[in-house]
Order: structure tokens, then C-alpha cells, then sequence
């Protein structure tokens, strides 16, 4: 079995609730998502809501840091 070692890089994301966020990657992924719980009220037990928010890599950034940027259409 071959293996190999996973090449890390430091990317940031740019805009939205993390902005500034640094944080170390692998395969430089197209995509970060990001999540956040949400308090909920009267909810069934184990029942959690998370808000989740899009970061798209910036193709133009080909050194480090890598950049993702907020996407404002993400669910």
C-alpha cells in the first residue's frame, strides 16, 4: 500500500461571519464550509440547528495564504 503524506497550506477567508478566519488546508478544497449553532427553543432532544456559510477559493490566489471568499448566495 502506498502512502502519502497530505500537503498543508494556510488559507483565509474573506468576508461573511469569519472573516479573518486563518486556518490550514489540504488538497486546496474549492470550497470551506463554516457553521455556527443557533440556539433553539423547546426542541426535542438531540434536535440542533446550525447556520452554515459558503467560502469559494479565489483560483486568482495561487500562493499563501490561499483565499476564500464569503459567498452571499450560499444556502
Amino acid at each position: 500500500m502506498e502512502t502519502t503524506d497530505a500537503i498543508w497550506e494556510t488559507a483565509v477567508l474573506d468576508g461573511g461571519p469569519a472573516d479573518g478566519l486563518h486556518m490550514r488546508v489540504s488538497d486546496r478544497p474549492r470550497v470551506i464550509q463554516v457553521t455556527y449553532p443557533c440556539p433553539v427553543d423547546a426542541a426535542p432532544s438531540g434536535v440542533r440547528a446550525e447556520g452554515v456559510y459558503v467560502y469559494r477559493r479565489d483560483y486568482g490566489v495561487t500562493g499563501e495564504p490561499l483565499r476564500y471568499g464569503f459567498d452571499v448566495a450560499s444556502p
